[in-house]
């Protein structure tokens, strides 16, 4: 019984092969019987303008002039990173990842109180410049975060 099964196995397999064989041999032959040109047809030659004809045509439309942003097109665009004309919370949220970074001093993505105590307190003192415990209009302005300077083109 299990001499007649290997060799019906065998001879299946036989006929398998020599299937895909044929099959192979007759792809092949269409193959190198389909041509395919290796350049276009020649267009012929290039229509010249006669000595009347004019140099251009008519000038384009003239086209609209871009309107500048206003301040809070410009603020929203900077928020819609994937210009489609909505903001994301992921989006809204992109620019505090930095500051994010700075408050968590051990990196494991959870700010504790102490982290953000810390740096409060630290900005606080550098603040306070006279020392009073407190912050004057002028000191406590210094707290602002910097603007990144815009760079100017010289296009």
């Amino acid at each position: 019984m299990a001499v007649s099964r290997f060799l019906i196995g065998g001879i299946a397999s036989a006929l398998l092969l020599s299937g895909g064989v044929f099959i192979w041999k007759g792809y092949s032959q269409i193959a190198e019987e389909a041509v395919i040109p290796d350049a276009p047809p020649d267009p012929g030659p290039i229509p010249v303008a006669g000595a009347g004809a004019p140099k251009r045509g008519a000038a384009p439309p003239e086209l609209p002039a871009a309107k500048d942003a206003s301040r809070e097109e410009r603020r929203f665009n900077r928020y819609d990173r994937d210009r489609n004309e909505v903001v994301s919370r992921v989006e809204m949220m992109s620019t505090r990842t930095a500051a994010f970074r700075k408050l968590d001093k051990d990196g494991n993505n959870l700010l504790t109180f102490e982290e953000w105590a810390a740096a409060t307190g630290e900005r606080f003192a550098g603040a306070d410049k006279d020392k009073s415990g407190g912050l004057s209009r002028a000191e406590f302005a210094t707290t602002a975060p910097k603007r990144a300077a815009v760079a100017k083109c010289k296009c």
